[in-house]
């Protein structure tokens, strides 16, 4: 039975481009996998650190070392990467905002690459076999041929991360001019609609 893993990241609910069109993808993923299961890890209503040196020393210290302390610090890293690591797929929807994305998902990256779980010390990435799609959402658009494309740092920043940890195979739903539903040009039906194809392609 195979699982995907989506993550969301937006603070914005129903009015957020890019939880729309992760649900347009986990309704075309559940169609496409009928026996399959899914698990949302909403960030925003994950109680998310930046990390700390209380962290940073827990990570440096062998876990047969750990103190409780330790061990409480990294909690909720180990059950992100649990999570991360007991996926066949992930999908993750994020906005773009000031050219890369917002500081939770960030946050996440930084709990779930971890030596020794999700990166070897060999500098080698051990999530292997894993696939993942990425539904971004723009005001700006960045894509190839665009003028402004150089600024596409959220798409660079994820694939490298990704890349790091062992995920290689990897799809990216570009959501560029998604200001046009704030302004009022588009509805949100409308817009995601649009690139649904995109959507449905990357799901199946």
């Amino acid at each position: 039975m195979p699982k995907l893993l989506v993550i969301e990241s937006s603070p914005r609910g129903d009015a957020s481009v890019s939880r729309n069109m992760t649900r347009r993808f986990v309704d075309a993923w559940r169609a496409a996998h009928p026996d399959g299961d899914v698990v949302v890890r909403d960030l925003m209503k994950t109680d998310l650190t930046f990390v700390t040196a209380p962290w940073l020393q827990a990570y440096f210290t062998p876990p047969d070392l750990h103190t409780t302390e330790m061990k409480g610090a990294l909690a909720l890293s180990d059950e992100l990467v649990a999570e991360l690591l007991d996926a066949d797929e992930i999908a993750i929807g994020t906005p773009v905002y000031n050219y890369n994305v917002p500081a939770v998902l960030k946050a996440w990256i930084d709990h779930i690459v971890r030596k020794g779980l999700t990166l070897g010390h060999d500098g080698k990435g051990l999530v292997t076999g894993t696939s993942a799609s990425i539904l971004l959402a723009s005001g700006g658009v960045y894509t190839e041929g665009s003028p402004i494309a150089a600024r596409d740092i959220a798409t660079q920043y994820l694939r490298l991360l990704l890349n790091v940890i062992g995920i290689e195979d990897i799809t990216f739903v570009a959501g560029g001019g998604a200001k046009a539903v704030d302004l009022g040009e588009l509805t949100m039906d409308a817009f995601v609609s649009s690139i649904e194809g995109k959507i449905k392609a990357a799901a199946a």
